[in-house]
């Protein structure tokens, strides 16, 4: 797992500095599944999380495609940059709870637009603590969470 950690931490490190970015990466794995690679406040935020995370995305999977390549065991990766993931799930916990609150008042399912696997985990986390239903519905792009009383 260590050498795992190392090696996406240095990928990371050196197709920063292709952007003229050289930062230290702060490289963890709390579960030993998934390793968080954290990229600290700086000029180039913007470009670096893109427009709606895309381009922190892309990282990840340019780094996970490199562990891969490289046959670590450990190949999931999680880039954070600035903490934006973390405010961003922080934002959308918030928004749930405005849904599970109408759901709960209205009694009528309510779907949720469109929206990536990671913000889906989060939005179905609220659901569950509120002890609402919710389902993942469509393919792809269109995939989007059903929020509804539990019967």
């Amino acid at each position: 797992m260590e050498e795992s950690i190392a090696y996406a931490k240095k990928y990371l490190e050196d197709l920063l500095s292709f952007f003229g970015l050289n930062t230290d990466v702060y490289a963890t794995s709390e579960d030993d599944e998934v390793i968080e690679l954290n990229i600290p406040s700086t000029h180039l935020n913007g470009f670096l999380i893109g427009q709606r995370g895309e381009t922190m995305r892309a990282l990840q999977f340019m780094v996970s495609s490199a562990l891969k390549n490289q046959k670590y065991t450990c190949t999931r990766v999680n880039i954070d940059v600035a903490e934006y993931k973390k405010q961003r799930a922080d934002r959308l916990a918030k928004t749930a709870e405005e849904w599970v609150k109408g759901v709960q008042t209205t009694g009528e399912p309510y779907k949720v637009r469109p929206m990536n696997a990671a913000d889906r985990r989060v939005v179905h986390q609220v659901a569950a603590e509120a002890g609402l239903v919710s389902e993942s519905v469509g393919e792809g792009r269109d995939r989007h969470i059903v929020l509804k009383l539990a019967e």
